[in-house]
């Protein structure tokens, strides 16, 4: 089966669905709002889902090949207490990959140019989809039409086409945190290649790059919209007192690469990830909190199944029937884990829940860090062929 389809939203998730759309035959164009496809982010962690996803679509050796593989850190105390410890020889062990590293902006540019530049339609905005014709989708742009066999929304965590589709559906909540990250200007010296560590409704992280810079993010309990004129100033302050090598991060950061955003998340569960000849994809299907690095993993898994959905059946529906019902049970599971992470993770405050938790964790057994990586990262990608 072949056909057409239109990808609204150019980020990691909508690239990575084309690129399975391509492979396995179809025409594809992306549609992406932004003027620039521009390499902007900070840094993420791809854990061995989303690796095996990327090998599916073919580009899994391209991305190893720049980032840099975690073996070591853990999870710390803001005096640099040791909490529990990653071991990445373990993890590789048993999924035959390791957690990896890599900018934001590099795993971007990979994917995007895994595909031919006519394929990418910039500065375009989606106004509608019209279901009217239940064999085509017609979508209206700004200064045009479209007309696909499948669309895939892939616009992100405030994506206007699930508003479209799900119009009684409350949409995206304010998560009680907020996250500010950057990437170091210059390489920094680094005992671990991942950390983090829990304060009192705080998080500050690295993950450590093959060049030897990193990138570090702050999770902070905040009412949203709250915004500093001087932000790394601010945090400056707040982590002076940190264990190292936290403020050596931040003093090797310009100002002006400090990216600062509040995180929402879909709370409560899409009815369905498909409309239609329509399916969402990545954060407009499932948009979950950071907490447990898997919100790019699962819309990376998204992508790989959508592929593989659409060459083992028959019809585009009974291929996004398919693709709702491994989709849908699986990624929305991995969001209220990550909620509930951050609830006893980042996101405690109280002195005695702090006390409790720090405690847990120093007599957990030593594999327990390595079981709740595989709980959510053991995951084999459905065949493209």
């Amino acid at each position: 089966m072949g056909g057409s389809a239109v990808v609204v939203g150019g980020g990691i998730g909508g690239l990575a669905a084309a690129i399975g759309l391509r492979l396995i035959g179809w025409q594809v164009t992306v549609v992406e709002r932004a003027p620039v496809l521009a390499d902007v982010g900070a840094g993420i962690s791809l854990h061995a889902n989303g690796i095996r996803a990327l090998d599916a679509l073919g580009v899994g050796e391209t991305v190893r090949a720049a980032a840099r593989p975690q073996y070591t850190g853990g999870t710390r105390t803001p005096r640099g207490g040791r909490l529990a410890r990653m071991d990445g020889v373990a993890l590789e062990r048993e999924l035959g990959t390791p957690i990896v590293g890599i900018p934001r902006a590099v795993l971007h540019r990979l994917l995007r140019t895994a595909l031919p530049s006519e394929c990418l339609l910039v500065g375009a905005e989606v106004a509608s989809t019209d279901r009217g014709d239940p064999g085509r989708v017609r979508v209206t742009l700004q200064d045009g039409v479209l007309d696909a066999d499948l669309v895939v929304a892939a616009d992100g965590v405030g994506s206007r086409l699930r508003s479209q589709l799900f119009p009684r559906h409350p949409g995206p909540v304010y998560s009680g945190s907020t996250v500010l990250r950057a990437i170091t200007e210059d390489p920094v010296e680094l005992d671990t290649d991942f950390e983090l560590t829990w304060g009192r409704g705080a998080e500050f992280g690295h993950i450590a790059f093959t060049d030897d810079r990193a990138e570090w993010h702050t999770v902070l309990n905040s009412p949203p919209g709250v915004r500093h004129p001087n932000p790394l100033a601010v945090l400056r302050r707040r982590f002076a007192a940190w264990h190292d090598p936290i403020p050596a991060l931040l003093e090797a950061t310009r100002p002006d690469a400090v990216l600062h955003h509040d995180i929402h998340e879909l709370a409560t569960p899409l009815p369905s990830f498909t409309a239609g000849r329509i399916a969402l994809l990545g954060d407009a299907a499932h948009a979950m909190t950071p907490n447990l690095g898997q919100g790019a993993c699962q819309a990376l898994e998204d992508a790989a199944t959508l592929a593989a959905a659409l060459t083992a059946e028959p019809t585009v529906e009974s291929a996004l029937i398919r693709y709702d019902a491994e989709r849908r049970p699986r990624s929305q599971a991995v969001a209220r884990a990550a909620r509930q992470a951050g609830r006893m993770g980042q996101q405690l405050s109280h002195p005695l829940a702090v006390a409790v938790r720090n405690t847990a964790l120093r007599l957990a057994p030593s594999g327990a860090t390595v079981r709740t990586v595989l709980r959510h990262a053991d995951w084999t990608p459905p065949s493209l062929s």
